[in-house]
């Protein structure tokens, strides 16, 4: 949805897109705002409040939203990954700690139904282990052995708020899909390879294995081979994909397009060069917000916060106040019509950031 913007309703186009990548928790409206046409951002925050979408840790352990019937179907799978990624970081303090009773002491304080922040929970279950801290305590609870949402008012448009946590059967009502008898073909994985594809495809199952976290599904794609079509890329690696899928021509011209920190569209591949130099690596996982020209990374975009005018202090006619800025540095030489075009589209940036307050873009010298 990044060669033109999609009629889709947000709720399905955060279906699609197999959830937004969320840690940052107005990112996901910038995402959807570069991908819908007429998005509205009230839209997103009641499907939030309407619990029809949902922030949960799940692909790769990072904070996602996802539609709640996404994460009722796909957090079983991703359970044992969610513990190992937790204790890939806090081994050696959680060593004597029985995951599956820590688990249910967990269980046991949220019983109550009342949300808790991750540091209080931990210090609920504290004094039964001691030893390991609160912070490894609070990451395998919410990130790991528990499957839990951050509620809002956390994630509503531009409002400001600490992580409040409860389980996925609290705030939606019911449990999470157990994963089905296991027979070696994963039906769930074989439904997070489909979905993956038609949203990122073509793809490598390496590709596969970088956006969720899992050890590369191989079960999974060995039972979908049969329904998927394959090519090769420049570096001879198999690429799949869905055979209805859309592979527009490389020749068609891509627009524009501002994406919010750590998007799928780059963290969502092992091999990123597809749309960013290895040069800029980097600015993937450092939670740089990147413009896309001709499809392909080449700035990077702030906004920096306005500072109040005299002639705005004074009460001037129109004048609002302090007005945000959207900060647009190149990563290469712009020719002139791309830098007119990054200014036009920062420009419509700024004004849905700021609910119409300001529409100032500026655009650095280039390297």
């Amino acid at each position: 949805m990044l060669l033109e913007r999609s009629e889709l309703p947000p709720l399905d186009a955060v279906s699609h897109l197999c959830g937004l990548q969320a840690q940052e928790s107005q990112e996901p409206f910038t995402a959807l705002w570069s991908r819908l046409r007429g998005f509205q951002p009230g839209v997103l925050s009641d499907l939030l409040t309407g619990r029809q979408v949902v922030r949960t840790h799940l692909m790769r352990r990072t904070v996602h939203l996802v539609t709640a019937a996404d994460v009722l179907a796909w957090r079983a799978r991703h359970n044992a990954m969610l513990r190992q990624r937790v204790l890939g970081v806090y081994r050696r303090e959680l060593a004597g700690v029985d995951l599956d009773e820590l688990a249910a002491a967990g269980r046991d304080v949220l019983a109550d139904g009342e949300p808790r922040s991750m540091a209080q929970l931990a210090r609920a279950v504290a004094d039964r282990w001691p030893e390991p801290g609160t912070r490894p305590l609070g990451e395998m609870l919410v990130a790991g052995v528990l499957p839990m949402v951050q509620l809002p008012p956390r994630g509503v448009w531009r409002q400001k708020a600490g992580v409040r946590n409860a389980l996925v059967s609290s705030w939606l009502g019911r449990e999470i899909d157990p994963l089905p008898t296991e027979d070696g073909s994963d039906p769930v994985g074989q439904e997070l390879v489909r979905r993956y594809l038609a949203a990122y495809g073509p793809a490598a199952t390496a590709d596969v294995r970088a956006w969720s976290g899992l050890a590369g599904l191989p079960g999974a794609v060995a039972a979908l081979r049969g329904e998927l079509v394959t090519f090769r890329d420049e570096r001879g690696r198999e690429l799949l994909d869905l055979p209805d899928a859309p592979r527009p021509d490389p020749e068609t011209p891509a627009p524009v397009r501002f994406l919010p920190a750590f998007d799928n569209a780059i963290l969502g591949y092992d091999d990123r060069t597809r749309i960013i130099d290895d040069a800029d690596r980097g600015l993937s996982v450092a939670g740089s917000r990147v413009v896309l020209v001709d499809g392909r990374v080449a700035a990077t975009w702030d906004v920096e916060p306005g500072t109040e005018s005299a002639k705005d202090a004074k009460g001037a006619k129109g004048a609002k106040g302090a007005k945000d800025t959207v900060v647009v540095t190149p990563l290469r030489a712009f020719s002139r019509s791309e830098r007119a075009e990054v200014a036009q589209e920062g420009e419509e940036l700024a004004v849905f950031l700021s609910d119409g307050e300001s529409a100032r873009v500026r655009v650095t010298a280039s390297p």
